[in-house]
């Protein structure tokens, strides 16, 4: 790097807030480390139509900091995909959002070998590959992620090009201290991704069961064929019927109810509410400290993520009282992916469904909210919900909408049978989801002063 470069890259790693590294220390730009092949390039533009059995396309809103959703919802054709093979990807890259939630930078499992990125998203190669883990500590530092939120055009939405990308400036410390410091973060993003997994697979076990019970009606059709219903005790047997009825909404189990989510949630006393528009809410009422306002993009698998969450003043909550969100409430994205939601959980409690938004409330008589808040996490309600959405550039729900969507809804009994079998499953992901938050502030915390030099590795303890 010219003289002048190193100088302006340092100019712009004090802006950040990183100055007086120490003297053995040097400063490069991402632009720097790139491949000279494939260096850095940005993934596939208007995707098109989803091809179930394509190739899983990484948008950005599937990464969430240092991780990648394992399950992404989009596929491209083989076709398509080979037209982008500049983004094919192998394993070991950079992926890094461009677009939104800017920076949120993991590392390419071997894995992802063969899926692809979207427009959004940047695909990194290093020269040097060993460097990978270095790069992606300092890029999700706190500095580098200021700096980033910094140069961001926000006509629209947030946005960072590729330019700007090349110049981000890092430090660099001699190699030992690279290693060390990638392997300590390294650490850290592990035992988050183990959480994340450990959360996905319990997901999954109660995804299994609610389409057993509820969608599948295995036990109904076990006790027909006169066989005992697999893996339930007696008790649980019991409250399953033994032949079906035949209804408006087609065949269901004796004595279930065929109804709308509207329905169901004014019946037990709840309701579907719109989160504040803009006019009740404006941009001056965030702050640094406060209530926490939910958003669309906090919203991620059936989970309120925080790490950007808005926040506001305890007074203005309180002005808006009638959006804040209890125990058992689902919260939906109203615009854009009208398929994020996610349940309420006890930490939870008392913040806002803020603008983009809207409440389900089923109400102290109404459905379990473990049940509801399934039923709506199905593949079938999840489709029925887009394909009913409006707008011409944008899908949008309203409460009319969402109301309309249909339900076969069994007792409360086996509603409650249900719950107890998966809110300690729950209860498990919610906490390791605290812990991985925990693990990611001092990941930041100690990273800012790790890659200033103002703390050593050795004097840090790294997870076991």
């Amino acid at each position: 790097m010219a003289g002048d470069s190193k100088d302006v890259a340092r100019g712009h790693l004090a802006d950040a807030g990183v100055e007086d590294l120490p003297d053995d220390w040097d400063v490069v730009t991402l632009g720097d480390l790139f491949a000279e092949d494939r260096g850095i390039s940005v993934g596939v533009m208007y995707p098109g139509d989803h091809d179930p059995t394509g190739v899983p396309l990484i948008k950005a809103g599937d990464l969430n900091g240092s991780v990648i959703n394992p399950q992404p919802d989009f596929r491209i054709s083989k076709q398509k995909h080979h037209e982008y093979r500049r983004t094919a990807l192998e394993g070991g890259e950079l992926l890094m959002t461009l677009v939104g939630n800017v920076g949120q930078c993991a590392v390419v499992p071997p894995r992802m070998a063969g899926w692809n990125a979207a427009r959004a998203v940047a695909v990194m190669r290093l020269a040097d590959a060993s460097e990978t883990h270095f790069v992606q500590q300092c890029l999700l530092s706190h500095p580098l992620q200021h700096l980033m939120d910094v140069w961001c055009n926000t006509t629209v939405q947030a946005t960072l090009n590729l330019k700007e990308i090349r110049q981000l400036p890092l430090p660099w410390p001699p190699k030992s201290n690279r290693d060390a410091i990638a392997a300590f973060g390294k650490a850290l993003n592990d035992k988050i991704d183990l959480n994340r997994r450990m959360n996905a697979t319990l997901e999954a076990m109660a995804r299994a069961l609610f389409q057993s019970w509820f969608v599948d009606f295995d036990p109904v059709r076990a006790k027909l064929d006169g066989r005992q219903p697999m893996g339930l005790d007696s008790a649980t047997a019991a409250l399953f019927p033994a032949r079906f009825d035949e209804t408006a909404a087609g065949h269901i189990p004796h004595g279930w109810t065929a109804t709308t989510l509207g329905d169901a949630c004014a019946g037990g006393g709840g309701n579907i509410q719109t989160g504040p528009f803009g006019t009740q809410l404006h941009a001056s009422d965030y702050v640094d400290e406060g209530i926490p306002s939910i958003m669309p993009s906090d919203l991620r698998d059936n989970r309120i993520e925080t790490s950007s969450i808005a926040r506001i003043r305890e007074q203005d909550a309180e002005r808006l009282a009638v959006y804040r969100v209890q125990v058992g409430d689902v919260v939906y994205s109203r615009r854009g992916d009208v398929e994020r939601r996610s349940l309420i959980r006890r930490n939870e409690h008392g913040w806002l469904c803020g603008t983009g938004c809207l409440r389900v409330r089923f109400g102290s008589s109404g459905l379990n909210p473990f049940f509801g808040a399934s039923y709506l996490g199905t593949p079938e309600s999840r489709a029925w919900v887009v394909r009913h959405a409006v707008g011409a550039t944008m899908p949008n729900l309203n409460t009319s909408i969402l109301g309309a969507l249909p339900m076969v809804v069994p007792p409360l009994a086996l509603q409650a049978r249900f719950a107890q079998t998966v809110a300690p499953w729950d209860e498990r992901g919610t906490n390791a989801l605290r812990q991985s938050r925990t693990l990611a502030a001092l990941r930041d915390k100690l990273l800012t002063k790790l890659l200033s030099g103002e703390m050593r590795v050795g004097n840090c303890e790294q997870p076991k």
